[in-house]
């Protein structure tokens, strides 16, 4: 059997939840000798222990920066992936810049003498620079150092600046590449962020790698030239539904690696549902003592204690995720009638499996069929608990109330509990967010609506509420991508490749204008997905294809630029240990089987 470098994951393998504390390629191999040695074995590469079971730490690696390559070394071949870009003009950038200017200047290559130079006195600047550190040394072998900025500079270099000019916004950035420096510019530091990920993109797709030392120093070249951009939308995000299948927070940590890659700023956490509620209520418990213990399916559930949420939102900021938590209501709430049965008022249930651990709690797939009393000062008070618990552990501006799939109330009873609901939000001093049927309520100022579905957007529109675009047929990315695939849903669209691309936020209703959306997210609903391995299936490349759509001017985007820059990324999700979908639309390089 031929070996195998980079094996295309089974999304179907029900796999262990890799520690965010592991190498990139999330299977710590020590040597490429090591991966050859795996690839004769084809069982080897796809362990499959029980579901979430925490996997050990790989050893600490030793302190200070890692050793010289051997030259002598019989493993330091090339590797797929290696060979640098020749110019700017045919980039692999995802999603595409606003401007790309090559220069016919020799290109920049790092080398062991290359140092990060970073803004003096800006913390966040200075983590961007040392996160741009820890992806160069495993790969390139190289020392990498960080260091403030203060008197001249040394050729070599790769610079953070912030002095970017005011019209790039809070997010854009330029990169600017010659034979002594690379400078990175921004007015802000999530700005350098993304300059940062637009210069991974541009190194070879092996700079991903841990198999430090086994690639030619000149292979690490970035050709000359400019970049100049900013984001079309403020929002760019997606949704992970933890709800009808749990994720661990290592999970979930991956899941912010990719958004951050693709310079996703939005992480939506759908916490609650009829299947589990997911994060602990100190005053009240049993939302997660009887909520939290199961899942579609009858499986074990979980849930994050306010110390796991924290450190969520912690590895998220550190990539400039805000983390938006949705706890679904009035509808969708039957974990939490469950826990609290006063808060029903006794509506009718779906028969519950004998799979369910406790008695009463749902473990199957329908909606619809939950809601809370909306008549009742307890279910004020309920939501008066969880809105204040959850606004003080969560720093970013939103509280996403769900509000969608109401079947039980009427549209009066419906449109008091938003009211009511919505006050609650802003005196805890959040904006609420809320699926596009809050449009029915009387919205107050600054309210945003999620569109998934086409009839009551315009209704909160006319109410002057900003847009988050999700429309089902094209961003969903539960979406099963043809008929063949076996994880996922089918009911609103098979989504492959383009429909996910092919599609303008602003043109999807009459009478909105660029300004009426504040962005476009893409939800992963998780009935069908038990893991993270089969969450990346679905998102990806669906992902980074609404990342463009997010962030790139709709004159500046095209189809058959994009399929082939996104082909070029095969390799790199491969080095990172990334599942996806090998799309026949994409002529993906090297071939994918």
């Amino acid at each position: 059997m031929a070996a195998v470098l980079f094996p295309v994951m089974d999304h179907r393998l029900h796999l262990a939840a890799p520690s965010h504390r592991m190498p990139r390629t999330r299977h710590a191999l020590a040597s490429l000798g090591a991966v050859v040695a795996l690839a004769a074995c084809s069982s080897a590469l796809v362990p499959t222990p029980p579901p979430r079971t925490a996997p050990t730490p790989p050893p600490a690696r030793p302190a200070g920066p890692p050793p010289a390559p051997n030259p002598n070394d019989p493993n330091r071949i090339p590797l797929q992936g290696q060979a640098p870009i020749a110019t700017l003009g045919v980039h692999r950038i995802v999603p595409a810049p606003v401007s790309v200017t090559a220069d016919s200047g020799a290109p920049f290559t790092v080398t062991r003498a290359t140092t990060i130079v970073v803004p003096a006195a800006n913390a966040d600047a200075e983590r961007v620079g040392h996160m741009l550190a820890a992806l160069l040394r495993p790969s390139t072998g190289f020392p990498i150092t960080v260091s403030a900025a203060g008197g001249a500079v040394p050729n070599g270099s790769v610079v953070l600046r912030l002095d970017g000019a005011a019209d790039l916004g809070a997010e854009g950035y330029t990169v600017q590449v010659a034979a002594d420096s690379v400078r990175l510019t921004a007015s802000n530091p999530a700005g350098l962020f993304y300059a940062v990920q637009t210069l991974r993109q541009l190194l070879p797709a092996a700079v991903e790698s841990e198999l430090s030392g086994n690639f030619r120093p000149a292979a690490w070249s970035v050709p000359a030239g400019r970049i100049t951009d900013r984001p079309r939308f403020a929002w760019r995000g997606a949704m992970l539904d933890v709800a009808r299948h749990f994720f661990t927070v290592d999970e979930v940590k991956q899941l912010v690696d990719i958004l951050a890659l693709y310079k996703l700023n939005t992480l939506h956490l759908h916490l609650t549902d009829d299947q589990g509620w997911r994060i602990q209520i100190r005053r009240r418990p049993r939302l997660t003592q009887v909520g939290g213990s199961s899942e579609v399916g009858g499986g074990p559930g979980g849930f994050y204690t306010q110390a796991d949420y924290a450190d969520i939102v912690r590895y998220a900021q550190d990539r400039f995720v805000t983390v938006v938590p949705e706890i679904d209501m009035p509808a969708h709430i039957h974990s939490a009638i469950v826990a609290y049965p006063e808060l029903g008022c006794g509506r009718q249930i779906p028969d519950t499996s004998l799979n369910a651990p406790i008695q009463g709690l749902y473990v199957g797939t329908r909606v619809g069929f939950s809601a809370l009393c909306y008549d009742k000062k307890s279910t004020y008070d309920f939501v008066d608990d969880v809105v204040r618990e959850l606004a003080a552990m969560t720093p970013g501006p939103f509280l996403h109330l769900g509000g969608d799939e109401v079947a039980v109330l009427n549209h009066a009873q419906y449109a008091y509990f938003v009211e009511r609901v919505q006050e609650i939000v802003r005196r805890h001093g959040k904006r609420m967010v809320g699926w596009d049927e809050i449009g029915q309520a009387k919205l107050l100022p600054g309210t945003i609506a999620q569109m998934w579905r086409m009839d009551t957007t315009m209704a909160a529109v006319k109410q002057g509420a900003k847009l988050v675009m999700s429309p089902a047929a094209n961003a969903y990315l539960d979406m099963k991508y043809t008929p063949a695939t076996e994880t996922g849903l089918r009911w609103a669209a098979f989504v492959e490749l383009r429909n996910a691309y092919d599609w303008d936020p602003v043109t999807r209703f009459p009478h909105v204008t660029e300004s009426d959306v504040l962005g476009v997210e893409g939800p992963l609903w998780s009935e069908t997905v038990m893991n993270i391995t089969a969450a990346e299936y679905l998102i990806m490349p669906r992902l980074p294809a609404l990342a463009e759509v997010a962030w790139t001017p709709q004159s500046s985007r095209d189809w058959e630029s994009f399929r082939q820059r996104i082909a070029g990324h095969a390799t790199r999700w491969r080095y990172l240990g990334i599942n996806f979908f090998p799309s026949p639309q994409v002529p993906w390089e090297p071939s994918v089987p």
